[in-house]
C-alpha cells in the first residue's frame, strides 16, 4: 500500500520534480527540487515577478505561478532526458536516478541528443575551469594554466587523478594552448564527465528496433 504522501500534490508544480525521486519503499517519499527552486532560510512578503512584459515587487500572495520554462517543473537529472514527454514515467524515474551512478569515462563524447541544458549543467556543477576575465595564456600543462590579463598573472591549478567520494577518479583537462587569447566565460578545462565545456556521461550508441510479431521498443 502506497502511503498518500508519496503521491503527487498541485502545490508541488514548479518546486518538486514530478519524475526524480528514489526507487522502492522510499518512492515518492524522497523529492528533487525543479530545475528553478530555490530554498529561502526566511519567508518573503514581497518578491520580484512580471506581469504584463514589466517587472514588478508585490506580495507573494499575489502571485500566481505559470509556466514560462518548459523545463521548470522538472529536476536537473530529469530535464537532460531528450523527449521526456514521449516516456514512459517509470522509464524515465529510471533513467534520472541513472546518470547519478554514471562513471566517469577516459574518453567520453557529447550527445549526439540532447535537451539544450548540457551546457548550463557543466558550468554549474563546477567540474569545468573557466576564466573569470579576458586574457592570454601563457603557460599550460597537465597540472596548472597561468594566464594575464587585466594587468596581472594568476596561475589556476588543474585536478589530476584525485578519488572522489564514489571512488571514480576526478580530473581536469586542459583545453587551452599557450599563446592563445580567451575571453571571459570560457572554458578553460573540462572536467572528468564534461567535453568541450558540455556535460558528458558515456558514449553515443547506435541502436535498431525492428517490430516483430506485435513487439516493438516498449518490449524491449
Amino acid at each position: 500500500v502506497i502511503s498518500l504522501r508519496a503521491f503527487i500534490h498541485p502545490s508541488h508544480y514548479g518546486r518538486i520534480c514530478p519524475i526524480d525521486t528514489s526507487e522502492g519503499i522510499n518512492v515518492g517519499l524522497i523529492g528533487s527540487l525543479a530545475i528553478h527552486a530555490r530554498i529561502g532560510i526566511q519567508e518573503e512578503q514581497i518578491v520580484p515577478a512580471r506581469y504584463r512584459q514589466e517587472f514588478l515587487t508585490i506580495e507573494w500572495e499575489q502571485v500566481h505561478l505559470r509556466s514560462i520554462f518548459p523545463f521548470q517543473y522538472f529536476s536537473i537529472g530529469a530535464s537532460l532526458i531528450p523527449f521526456i514527454e514521449h516516456n514512459d514515467a517509470n522509464r524515465a524515474l529510471m533513467s534520472s536516478n541513472m546518470q547519478r551512478q554514471a562513471v566517469p569515462l577516459s574518453r567520453s563524447e557529447k550527445c549526439i541528443v540532447g535537451t539544450g541544458l548540457e551546457r548550463q549543467v557543466a558550468r554549474d556543477s563546477g567540474v569545468a575551469a573557466i576564466a573569470e576575465h579576458g586574457g592570454k595564456i601563457i603557460y599550460t600543462d597537465t597540472d596548472k594554466i597561468i594566464f594575464s590579463g587585466n594587468g596581472y598573472t594568476r596561475r589556476i591549478p588543474l585536478v589530476m587523478y584525485q578519488r572522489s567520494n564514489k571512488n571514480t577518479c576526478m580530473q581536469q583537462k586542459s583545453q587551452v594552448h599557450q599563446g592563445k587569447c580567451i575571453k571571459k566565460g570560457q572554458i578553460l578545462a573540462d572536467g572528468a564527465a564534461t567535453v568541450g565545456g558540455e556535460l558528458a556521461l558515456g558514449k553515443n550508441v547506435l541502436v535498431a528496433y525492428m517490430p516483430w510479431e506485435g513487439y516493438n521498443f516498449e518490449d524491449a
